[in-house]
Parts: structure tokens; sequence; C-alpha cells
């Protein structure tokens, strides 16, 4: 009959022969420092359709997003040369510093929240890099190159392989179309039009951007891959922070699993052995090559190709799902576990409060932004006759969705004469204009210095009285 028979430990994951160093090293390089190239077998069970799905919706919401506008504006744009940034058609400016750090503060809470509840789920099944890497990339590759042992076989043969140099192209188109989907959330549907319809030579920097960021792409796709994961990402390194016995991860049940033993006939019908056969499907699909039994580790990215792998070796050995699952630390050592912790009371309270002071200023932001500045070089000018002249720049910042005309007057000024060369001043929507106007004072009015008030109206509701303060030639001591 069909047994389990227990073995000696299995030989280590990286056995590159005598004369390598001993011990666990990165998932993604041999014991001798060289690149080990991770080729995952796919196992393509529940979980995998699941985060099939939501990865196309992702990709279909990235692709799609940069097109939608509300209220006439992009629904997103991230605009670093002008320095506005869109959500949801508001638009953000430098300026607006106490909305940015709430902004900000909301999405790392909610970050820490998640990871909090559900440990690394980001990682499995929303990241930019695994959604692509997993979903749009390997599928081609997995088209051209064969299953793993395929895969593993054309490694070995080396060289320029027809079909390996077939996908590279393939790799490199689709690099150029992420990269000028990305790109769009930086510039605009509008602009990247722009630049793809004129030639290189007519925009140079924005051939130069599309060219770098393509290559970026092609480059992370085709080489670096899950070293991004596992080398760069700088959440795997703070997610021990974040995660607690509670939190939920993908974990190995080591008391139900060991110990491993292989499936043979032989005649002893009671042995002493847990359900895991040791077949290394879980390390045979995992993106990042670890060893899902060893505990949590900092490459796990959570994303459940282990569990998929394992389940359908249970069910080929009628034995129950669940050897790896979705669970936490602390249910796997007692039997229980705790939804309600401190950290998950306090965040969702910080994110309403932080939230919502974020939702109330962002509907209450005045209209309009008013500065006003001294002229450049001298602060004034005296002519002959005693006559003192202030060059006075304004600059105002229209918040609205449509251009403004501001009439401009000047309060406290008796005796003084204002020369606004702009008045009304107009201003397109979203966008600053400065002008500059001068004051002039009869000989003796300014001894030193005087104060005046500059008045700006929309015809719309918004005024602003900005206070100013005139020189005169006793400032000069």
């Amino acid at each position: 009959m069909s047994a389990v028979v227990p073995e000696s430990p299995p030989p280590p994951l990286h056995d590159n022969g005598p004369g390598t160093a001993p011990g666990r090293v990165l998932s993604t390089l041999n014991e001798d420092g060289t690149r080990r190239w991770v080729r995952p077998e796919l196992a393509a069970g529940p979980f995998y359709y699941r985060r099939l799905v939501v990865a196309w919706l992702l990709i279909a919401s990235f692709v799609g997003l940069p097109f939608l506008r509300v209220g006439g504006k992009p629904a997103f744009l991230f605009d670093v040369l002008h320095r506005r940034f869109t959500f949801f058609g508001a638009t953000f400016l430098p300026t607006d510093t106490v909305l940015l750090m709430l902004l900000m503060l909301t999405i790392f809470l909610t970050i820490f929240l998640l990871t909090a509840l559900f440990g690394r789920v980001w990682c499995g099944w929303g990241c930019p890099q695994t959604v692509y890497m997993e979903f749009v990339f390997r599928p081609i590759e997995r088209l051209f190159d064969g299953n793993r042992q395929k895969q593993l076989a054309l490694d070995r043969k080396g060289g320029w392989q027809p079909k390996r140099i077939l996908k590279f192209a393939v790799f490199a188109v689709l690099s150029f179309l992420v990269a000028n989907v990305f790109l769009a959330w930086f510039i605009g549907v509008e602009e990247l039009w722009r630049w793809m319809a004129l030639s290189p030579v007519e925009h140079p920097a924005g051939f130069a951007i599309v060219a770098g960021t393509t290559a970026l792409m092609f480059i992370d796709f085709v080489w670096f891959r899950e070293q991004m994961c596992v080398v760069a990402c700088p959440y795997a390194r703070i997610q021990a922070a974040l995660l607690d016995k509670n939190s939920l991860i993908v974990a190995y049940d080591s008391t139900r699993g060991e110990p491993r033993g292989k499936l043979q006939r032989v005649k002893t019908e009671d042995l002493a052995i847990g359900d895991c056969i040791d077949c290394k499907a879980c390390v045979y699909t995992c993106p990042t090559n670890i060893d899902i039994r060893e505990g949590l580790q900092m490459e796990c990215i959570s994303c459940t190709q282990c569990i998929d792998a394992c389940d359908a070796v249970m069910d080929k050995i009628h034995k129950p799902h669940g050897l790896i699952r979705y669970t936490s630390q602390e249910k796997l050592l007692t039997g229980k576990g705790k939804v309600l912790r401190v950290r998950v009371v306090l965040y969702p309270i910080a994110i309403v409060l932080i939230g919502g002071a974020l939702g109330w200023l962002a509907t209450h932001r005045v209209a309009a932004e008013v500065t006003v500045l001294r002229g450049i070089g001298a602060p004034f000018t005296e002519a002959a006759d005693g006559t003192v002249t202030n060059q006075v720049r304004l600059k105002i910042q229209n918040r609205t969705d449509a251009t403004r005309s501001y009439a401009l007057a000047l309060r406290q000024a008796a005796g003084m004469k204002w020369i606004a060369p702009e008045n009304p001043l107009q201003v397109p929507a979203d966008h600053a204009v400065t002008t500059t106007m001068f004051v002039e004072s009869q000989p003796g009015v300014i001894q030193s210095e005087w104060p005046i008030e500059i008045h700006v109206d929309d015809g719309n509701g918004f005024t602003a009285d900005v206070p100013f303060r005139l020189l005169g030639p006793g400032a000069k001591k």
C-alpha cells in the first residue's frame, strides 16, 4: 500500500558542488555570488485566477485613468514640471503643503493598516512590479520559452537563442507601451501625443525621457525582475515593524506537515509522518525562489502561488487543503488569532481624523492665493525732485477652474500715485501670473516706511487685502 516514508533533511536549495560556501544566501544568488535565474512553474489554482482578475482590472485602470477627465481636467496628473498635482479633478500646488502632508499621512497610514491586517497583500496582488511581471511578461515568456524545465534547459544551453531574441523584441515593444502610459501620468495625455507625433529632433528632451523610461522598463522586466522585490524595494525591509503575530500571512503549517517524507510503497501501515511529501512544488512555483516551509521571510510577496501548488498536490494524495494557507503566526502556534488589536483600532481612527481634515481643507480652499514681493534690484528710487517710487511685484495664483479677472486697488495711500499696467489682471484657471506695479509718493510723504494695503477682487466673491510696507529715503540708514 502507499505510505509516506520519512527522509533525511533535503539538500540545500543552492547546491553548486564542491568548493562553494555553505549556508543560506540571497534567494536570487548562488552561493558563489553568481546570479540565480528564477524560472517559476505556474500554479494555476483558485488564488491565481482571483489575482488574474484583480491584475487586469488594475492594468485597465492604469491605462485608462490618464484619459479620464473630471470637471474638464485629468482625473490624475502628477505634473512635476509645472508643480501641479491633480487628484479626482482637484489640483494641488506646492504651496498646499498642509494638504499634501495630510494626503501622504493618509496614504501611509492606510498602507500600515492593510499590512497589519493582511500582511504583504499589496506586493502579491496590487504592486505594478508583480502585476506586470507575473501577468504580462512571464506569460509571454512561457509562450516563447515553454515551461520551467524548458526555460532551465535554454539557460544551460546559453547563447543567443532565436526564440529568446524574438521574445526580447516583444518585451521591448511592451516596455515602450508601458513607459508611455507611465509618462502620461506625469505629463498628461495631450503632451504625450504631441511628443509621439513630433520628430525626436524637435523635442530632444521629451524623446530622451521616453527612451530612458523605456530602457528602464526593459531592464527591469528582462533582467532585474524579482530582484526589485528582494533587493531594491524598501517595503520588504519595513514590513517587520508593520506586521505582528496576528497579521495575515502566507504560511506553512509545520505541525501538520512535519516530518516530511516521500510517497512510497511499504509494508508498514502506521508511520509517524506529516502531510508534506517534500515535492518542492511550493519552491518551484515561487517567483522569488524561497522555501515557504522555512517560515516567514522578507522575500515572500504573498502571491499565493505556493498555496495553489500545494493544494493541487494535496488533491493528488487525497489530503485536505491548507497545508500552506493564509493564516497568522499566532493562529499557527495557538490555534487562535485576534482581529482587533491596538494598532488595528488606532490606525482607522487616525485615518478618519486625518482624512476628514484633508477633505475639509480641500473643499474650503481659498479661490486664489495672493503674494506681494518687492521689485528686483533697489527697493525704491528717488527722483531729483524728491519723488519716491517703489516697485511692487504681485503674484496671483488662480485656484478655480475658470479664468478670473482680478481688479487691483491701493488703500491707505493718500498722496500716492498707483501705476498698474495690467489692471484688471487676467489669470487662467489653475495658473499663476505675476505683474509689476509702481507706487509713486510725493516728496516728504515717505520718510522711512509707509504701510499700505493692496486690495484684490475677482468679482466672484473672492477678495483679499494684502499688507505691504513702502520704503523711503530714511530706510537707507
